[in-house]
């Protein structure tokens, strides 16, 4: 009987010290968590503001270096167009049907900032006039300008003067055989017609939305070049 109490009593203390053990074990774990502490509504909306406002910088950049690629692959694409009018004009290509003579240029018109065109000189038909008829069949391609970029001044510089002088409402730039250089005519005059009217170069200014500027220059010698303002 001794033996057996003794077996009860052991029993009980060893139950009492687990229950104190887990007693203070949760009173330590209740402590832990009395002392966490979240974010405070301040913390939080500082925390959103910083993060906004970092977007915000990430997003302009990111717009503002799109539009100025935008705008230089557009100064690209007509830089294109001229060489392209180059390449027809001093070779041998056929216009319609049996013209192999014509030479090929490019009009533009500030009236129509966000179109520029490529034609082929064949009025009047023995000479031409290097200046774009639309009235005689001349088109080989009308390029239209998208995404609110256009044409915003058109520039060119005499020999005579070596003044450039802006605020033109039309230059064509024209090639042909067997001259490897430009015929570049302002406003209508015809530069093959008057040979003093010749331009020594022409400038074509083209503007993003942002107002981000750039400009195609062509040369009468035939170079090309596009230029950041």
């Amino acid at each position: 009987m001794n033996k057996l109490a003794s077996r009860f009593k052991l029993r009980a203390s060893r139950k009492a010290e687990m229950a104190q053990v887990h007693s203070r074990l949760a009173a330590r774990s209740s402590q832990l968590v009395a002392g966490e502490r979240g974010f405070t509504l301040v913390e939080l909306m500082v925390v959103t503001g910083i993060f906004v406002v970092i977007t915000s910088l990430i997003l302009a950049n990111n717009t503002r270096f799109g539009g100025a690629v935008l705008l230089e692959n557009l100064a690209y694409d007509i830089a294109l167009s001229v060489r392209r009018a180059q390449v027809y004009g001093i070779a041998v290509r056929r216009f319609g049907e049996d013209d192999f003579s014509a030479g090929y240029g490019v009009n533009f018109t500030i009236g129509t900032p966000a179109v520029y065109i490529l034609f082929a000189d064949i009025y009047p038909k023995s000479t031409g006039n290097g200046i774009y008829e639309p009235d005689k069949s001349e088109l080989v391609e009308s390029v239209s300008i998208q995404g609110g970029y256009r044409i915003i001044d058109l520039c060119a510089m005499s020999p005579n003067s070596q003044l450039e002088t802006c605020g033109l409402t039309a230059l064509d730039v024209l090639f042909k055989r067997p001259e490897p250089g430009a015929f570049i005519s302002k406003n209508g005059n015809s530069g093959i017609a008057n040979p003093s009217s010749l331009q020594e170069n022409g400038r074509i200014i083209l503007e993003s939305p942002r107002g981000n500027k750039t400009s195609v220059i062509v040369e009468a010698s035939g170079q090309i070049a596009v230029e950041k303002i």
